[in-house]
């Protein structure tokens, strides 16, 4: 316990000093004791929340960081992880409120700390572009993975050697994300049609971008001096790819509380325990142990970007986000295990017959 417990001791911290600083919040905004608790309550939900339904994230975090030099993975894990925080959990709310309303960056802070409620009512109006834009994303990072024609480990069999076969078709993915984002379009209301086509485009272009470079600086084996130029692709895949995690858990907070602030304190701590449980999964080997725990994170986003096209049209509760992930990474942790305890039993049926 102790060797997983190690892994978690940052993230205690900074949960300790978030939950601190989260009752200073509420004791600056209200004054009074009860305040501080119902406050230090919601940081405290908020992470949880986070860090449950950024599992799939972790994941797909660690499977790229497999790929990449001690050196870049050691940058993902400080600058990215201060970017994930700060960038995307309180700088990115203030520029989209700030675009939406189309007013400075600085009254747009201004609006989060004297005007919550009208501050999130602008944030919340820009759901559906929000939506195009992560559910195209989403959707090309999950259909690029079950698409792969040079796929050969498949976790649900009957389906992806399907999509594999399919995957030999040139650029499938990207034709069928633009039907979806076309038939979502269509059921959008009328007046918010192009902005949605508009951003679901600006969504395929950017994973057009970061694929594209991350291929261009793909290393060959006789190519290694050019490694730490992959690693860097990789790091910007990895930092977009948390925007669109992002634009959800954000949107969503706003449930709880329309403070700013305790959302970003709240989203912060659970980034930082997907951190501490990227770089366990990375450093114990766990993604080589368990066979479809992969497969299962990329159904997970698969998922999250549906229902990001979905909440375009009605709202989605926030749970059925997290549960659906979670259903995902569960069954395929269980089906490892499996496979697994199914491998040593066959190993130790050879020895006796042996």
């Amino acid at each position: 316990m102790a060797h997983i417990v190690k892994y978690f001791t940052g993230s205690l911290v900074v949960s300790a000093a978030g939950l601190l600083l989260g009752a200073g919040v509420g004791y600056y905004y209200q004054g009074t004791g009860a305040a501080v608790v119902r406050t230090v309550f919601i940081v405290a939900v908020l992470g949880v929340l986070e860090t449950s339904l950024s599992f799939d994230n972790a994941v797909v975090n660690a499977t790229v960081l497999r790929d990449m030099t001690p050196v870049w993975r050691h940058r993902f894990l400080t600058w990215g992880i201060a970017i994930a925080v700060f960038g995307m959990r309180l700088v990115f709310p203030v520029v989209v409120v700030s675009v939406v309303a189309k007013i400075g960056p600085w009254e747009a802070l201004r609006l989060a700390a004297l005007e919550p409620n009208e501050y999130s009512r602008i944030l919340t109006s820009a759901h559906v572009v929000l939506g195009a834009f992560g559910g195209a994303f989403l959707g090309m990072v999950c259909l690029k993975y079950f698409f792969d024609a040079e796929k050969e480990v498949h976790w649900i069999h009957v389906v992806e050697s399907r999509l594999v076969a399919l995957g030999k078709i040139e650029a499938v993915e990207l034709g069928l994300m633009m039907l979806a984002l076309y038939a979502f379009s269509q059921m959008v209301p009328e007046h918010e049609s192009h902005a949605f086509l508009v951003s679901g485009v600006f969504g395929l272009v950017t994973f057009i971008a970061v694929d594209g470079i991350g291929s261009a600086m793909e290393v060959g084996p006789d190519k290694m001096r050019d490694v730490h130029r992959a690693s860097a692709a990789n790091f910007l895949y990895l930092e977009v790819l948390d925007a669109s995690f992002s634009f959800d858990g954000v949107i969503g907070a706003f449930a709880l509380t329309n403070n700013l602030f305790i959302i970003a304190i709240g989203l912060g701590i659970g980034a930082m325990f997907v951190r501490s449980l990227t770089v366990m999964l990375v450093e114990r080997g766990t993604l080589a142990s368990y066979r479809y725990l992969e497969h299962g994170a990329f159904y997970a986003i698969g998922a999250l970007a549906l229902l990001m096209l979905i909440g375009t049209v009605m709202p989605i509760p926030e749970a059925v986000t997290g549960l659906i992930g979670a259903a995902f990474i569960g069954l395929s942790l269980w089906s490892s295990i499996r496979y697994n305890r199914g491998k040593l039993a066959e190993e130790a049926a050879r020895a006796d017959a042996g």
